[in-house]
């Protein structure tokens, strides 16, 4: 690791509700779905922190997913209000991983973790630059996103 993680500045939760489109046909979410909100929860990890991945992917960084881990606990089901807690765990001089946990009320529903390589637009590996680093390292610094919330 290249820098101490403050663990709570590290963690960002919010909220996405169930939509009747991730569901299968026996009326809970399909698995391959976890990712996706797993994915919302990390583009507003980063919105929180005053970035997108599009301002970043403007600017030529991109960080694609290389490693997906996901352990479903129990399901669920269309209109359930999910909390999405994100966490960064680990940072690199040209990789992170960040960890997941699903929620609804208070029962664990997914848990898991994925590894992001840093790569510039030539799409090879590159060390984080240092303003991204401090965003990395950076807490909350903006209100929750009303898209994350309604599930958008």
């Amino acid at each position: 690791m290249i820098a101490a993680i403050d663990p709570e500045a590290a963690r960002t939760r919010s909220s996405v509700r169930v939509r009747f489109c991730d569901t299968d046909l026996m009326g809970i979410v399909h698995h391959a779905n976890y990712l996706a909100y797993f994915e919302m929860g990390r583009v507003e990890w980063l919105r929180r922190r005053g970035v997108t991945y599009a301002d970043w992917a403007a600017g030529g960084l991109h960080l694609p997913v290389v490693d997906a881990d996901v352990r479903y606990r129990a399901p669920a089901r269309f209109d359930d209000a999910l909390v999405i807690e994100v966490r960064l765990v680990e940072l690199r001089a040209a990789s992170l991983r960040f960890e997941y946990r699903l929620d609804r009320q208070s029962e664990l529903l997914a848990e898991g973790s994925t590894r992001l390589a840093c790569v510039g637009a030539t799409h090879r590996p590159q060390r984080f630059p240092p303003e991204v680093l401090a965003v990395l390292l950076s807490p909350e610094n903006r209100p929750p996103s009303t898209d994350a919330q309604e599930g958008s």
